[in-house]
């Protein structure tokens, strides 16, 4: 069973401006509480140290992302791939009257017991913190 997550948000913000922050693995990844250290790539792959309160993890779990299709500044969708689990985020941009509509798509695929059960619990609560990280950014861009 895979957890999935769609969100859509409304933002005061030209599409070029959001795509800048959702479009940059970075960003994506020092806005989840549960990345405890992360590394970027030169060619834009990532990777993410998670820590997860699951009783059968006694350490980080080192997630590989990359970007698997990019069309700016409308779509960006990224996988992520570990052991213990299989990430797919989508995030759509379109310009509309007050700014930018973002419409993001989130699945966890667990592969080891606690994964899914974790964010079937956690996983809004990690897009209210990118959510966050976004208003955050684009406030400081004005």
């Amino acid at each position: 069973m895979a957890i999935r997550l769609e969100r859509v948000i409304d933002l005061p913000a030209p599409p070029e401006d959001v795509w800048t922050f959702i479009s940059d693995p970075e960003q994506r990844a020092r806005h989840i509480s549960v990345v405890e250290d992360f590394s970027v790539s030169g060619d834009g792959s990532a990777t993410w140290h998670l820590s997860l309160p699951i009783p059968f993890l006694d350490r980080t779990i080192a997630v590989e992302t990359e970007d698997v299709e990019v069309r700016p500044p409308e779509h960006v969708k990224f996988v992520g791939r570990s052991r213990a689990m299989r990430v797919v985020g989508e995030q759509d941009l379109e310009e509309n009257e007050t700014g930018t509509r973002l419409t993001n798509h989130f699945t966890v695929e667990g592969r080891v017991p606690g994964i899914e059960r974790f964010f079937k619990k956690n996983l809004e609560d990690e897009f209210d913190n990118l959510e966050a990280g976004l208003r955050e950014y684009l406030d400081g861009e004005g």
